[in-house]
């Protein structure tokens, strides 16, 4: 049995081999703990930095283009309407034809008003004669000036009303105004017209005219001559024409100015009434700063893009111009040659570091 103060000794050496081993094993913690946490502050570090895609800026060619739909309309269209009543005695027109201005299209009966021309006539000779005699005899002062003036009267009472018969005798004719394409005829030979009922509607379809509005904002861009592309349909055929005329206010309904342009129809391919897609080039640039429109962060002040410089990104405030379905001109903010970042964009700041990964070209 173990002597008291050999079994005190024993047991402080015991504890003290304890300390020492739990106290190695703290230096070797902490040792591989502060070795990680360096490693660990070096790859934050790393990490930090925002990989993005970046593009260099340089001037391109940019148009202002303007997709919009339109309708087709004739060049000239009338509606061919009688100016009296009458029987219908001929239709000298075959629906669908073309017929050339002058052309008669139909004749309503005219027998009644010849007969009346025909009288007026032989009253009119009468008239003349008498007139004539007066003359020569106021000349001589054989009868008095108030008579001979009532002869002169009668005369030209007579020939105004020949006048009339002959106007109305034109009337009992319909002819082309001008050279087109006559419609469906809605009468018959032989049926009894009354006047302004419609007989056929006539069209000139070349040219051909296409009507169209644009948003008021492109209104001063929007002048005589812009060029014009039409698609109609499903036809994947383009035309080509030119704006000849600008309406002269904004319709305050729809904040739109409405215009129309002629396109060449030689083929009679394009029809009145047909609906059309309307794209226009109201402005060309050969030299405009233009970025991809996912560049462009927008604000409540205005608009912004990073520009990166020296390993960080710097937030740039911008004006915009023409806009495309990809592109945006930028009027103020940017310069050739400036790296403007395309990707990465929610994770940047002002003063951001950045890592250029890839640089795009346009």
């Amino acid at each position: 049995m173990l002597s008291k103060p050999n079994f005190l000794r024993q047991r402080v050496c015991q504890v003290s081999w304890l300390f020492a081993i739990v106290a190695l094993f703290g230096i070797l913690t902490a040792g591989c703990s502060g070795g990680s946490g360096q490693s660990s502050n070096r790859k934050t570090g790393a990490e930090s930095r925002v990989p993005i895609t970046a593009l260099v800026l340089k001037p391109r060619a940019i148009e202002n283009t303007v997709v919009t739909t339109g309708t087709l309309l004739a060049n000239e269209e009338v509606e061919l309407r009688p100016e009296i009543s009458g029987r219908v005695v001929g239709i000298y027109f075959e629906e669908g034809s073309r017929v050339e201005k002058g052309a008669l299209l139909l004749k309503i009966d005219d027998s009644e008003l010849k007969g009346q021309l025909k009288g007026k006539e032989f009253q009119e000779k009468l008239a003349a004669d008498d007139e004539g005699r007066k003359r020569s005899l106021s000349s001589t002062n054989s009868i008095s000036k108030e008579e001979y003036d009532r002869s002169v009267y009668a005369l030209n009472l007579i020939q105004a009303e020949k006048e009339v018969i002959q106007s109305r005798l034109d009337k009992t004719e319909i002819r082309s105004p001008f050279d087109g394409v006559v419609g469906l005829r809605h009468v018959s030979s032989g049926s009894y017209v009354s006047s302004n009922m419609l007989v056929a509607i006539l069209q000139n379809i070349n040219p051909m005219k296409v009507e169209f509005s644009i948003p008021e904002k492109h209104a001063k861009k929007l002048k005589n001559g812009t060029a014009v592309l039409l698609e109609v349909g499903d036809s994947q055929k383009k035309y080509r024409g030119t704006v000849y005329a600008v309406e002269s206010k904004i319709d305050v309904g729809t904040r739109t100015i409405k215009a129309r342009a002629q396109i060449a129809n030689p083929g009679r391919e394009l029809i009145p009434g047909s609906f059309a897609k309307v794209v226009l080039t109201l402005e060309k640039l050969s030299e405009a700063i233009a970025i991809p429109s996912q560049a462009v962060i927008p604000e409540l002040s205005g608009e912004k893009v990073f520009v990166c410089a020296n390993g960080k990104a710097r937030a740039v405030p911008i004006k915009t111009g023409i806009r495309t379905d990809s592109l945006v001109q930028i009027i103020e903010g940017l310069q050739p040659l400036d790296t403007l970042a395309l990707t990465g964009l929610l994770q940047l700041v002002d003063g951001s570091p950045v890592e250029i990964k890839q640089i795009q070209t346009q």
